[in-house]
């Protein structure tokens, strides 16, 4: 599977393969990355903490091999140290007469890895967690937790060139 990196910031409804519960089986499509406002002329929704949340429903994974940051003027790329690919566990709602089919991505505390970068960081499922998250069969509490120190391997960069790399 090639997943594209993910930039934390790209356009609001940019589009990208979502992966979901479909009756008895797994579906991926294409969907605009930004929930509906919570007040009109609001903001689209693009993350939502994950502590002390239930997501009974309507969960989905976002597949990313990189996801990228802004901090402190300079550009950070993070991947699994291991080089394997991840997803985001995320959440997506149904069109609306306002708003199409959409989805957000759920974030947590940030690891050791991305904390000297930043205080949060998305929810990185690896992928033998992908199903527990789908089906429901772990606590979000267990599941939706930062890797432990050691997972992401970082890279300082600018203009898509990499200028360091650093291994945690």
């Amino acid at each position: 599977m090639n997943a594209k990196p993910f930039d934390s910031e790209t356009s609001l409804g940019e589009r990208r393969i979502i992966v979901r519960r479909s009756g008895d089986g797994v579906e991926m499509l294409e969907l605009p990355w930004g929930l509906e406002p919570f007040e009109a002329g609001g903001r689209p929704v693009t993350v939502l903490r994950a502590e002390g949340k239930t997501f009974p429903g309507r969960r989905c994974l976002v597949p990313a091999s990189v996801f990228r940051h802004r901090s402190r003027g300079k550009n950070y790329s993070f991947s699994l140290a291991d080089g394997d690919w991840f997803y985001f566990a995320g959440i997506w709602r149904p069109a609306t007469r306002n708003w199409p089919e959409s989805y957000a991505i759920l974030t947590t505390t940030a690891n050791d890895d991305v904390a000297p970068f930043h205080d949060r960081q998305m929810a990185v499922l690896r992928r033998e967690q992908r199903m527990a998250w789908l089906d429901l069969t772990r606590a979000e509490a267990e599941i939706l937790q930062p890797l432990p120190p050691g997972s992401f391997r970082v890279s300082s960069h600018s203009d898509g060139r990499v200028q360091a790399a650093f291994a945690f």
